[in-house]
């Protein structure tokens, strides 16, 4: 086992001691952060796996509404029909703290139209209005779901970057730390011992000089 390059003093010791509790206290802390950090990754993991499956099921839908409403109507119809847009949007982007992570927050500010669909009921099939209709309700879940996916990706690089600390804690400093400890206790323990050999070696000496 490595230890630190030190000399073996009593003040070293005391040093060093004063080290490994700071160094066990910290890894504590980490590991209880890693924990948690751990957690509310797998919450928004599920989040994400719930909003992908909802997306996933409205577009396709929405998908299949649209090609009816095409073949109902002829293509050419039905791009003229959804050419102007019936709302305005902006994202409103800040950042909220998890876990010592700037997580992404983002707020949806739209102004709607007097009238969702921008065309005229006559001139196409209600399967149009069904899709557009879809569409528009996945705006807010395709917001979130970015929100929610960048999120797990800063988790995920917050756990890796805490496993690499409390690693490096647990399997380097720490044992570091307790084998030079133990190596300056043996040292110290090996210098008592021979003081004390030559103070008995002194007084025979003197002993004998009587």
């Amino acid at each position: 086992m490595a230890r630190l390059n030190v000399n073996p003093t009593r003040m070293e010791l005391r040093s060093l001691k004063n080290r490994l509790a700071t160094a066990i206290r910290g890894h504590k802390l980490l590991k209880d952060k890693a924990d948690e950090t751990i957690r509310q990754f797998m919450i928004y993991i599920k989040e994400n796996k719930r909003l992908r499956e909802e997306i996933e099921s409205e577009v396709t839908l929405s998908l299949k509404n649209f090609l009816l409403a095409t073949a109902a109507n002829g293509r050419d119809v039905v791009e003229e029909a959804v050419a102007m847009p019936s709302r305005k949007v902006k994202l409103k982007c800040s950042t909220k703290n998890i876990m010592s992570v700037a997580a992404p927050s983002i707020e949806i500010e739209e102004s709607l139209s007097t009238d969702l669909y921008p065309y005229s009921f006559i001139s196409v099939s209600g399967e149009l209005d069904d899709s557009l209709a879809r569409l528009s309700s996945l705006l807010t879940k395709l917001v979130r779901l970015a929100e929610v996916e960048k999120t797990c990706n800063m988790l995920a690089a917050e756990i890796e970057k805490n496993r690499r600390r409390v690693n490096a804690l647990e399997y380097v400093m720490i044992p570091e730390l307790e084998e030079t400890i133990k190596y300056i206790k043996m040292k110290l323990d090996e210098n008592e011992r021979g003081n004390t050999v030559r103070l008995m070696k002194i007084k025979d000496i003197l002993r004998g000089e009587k």
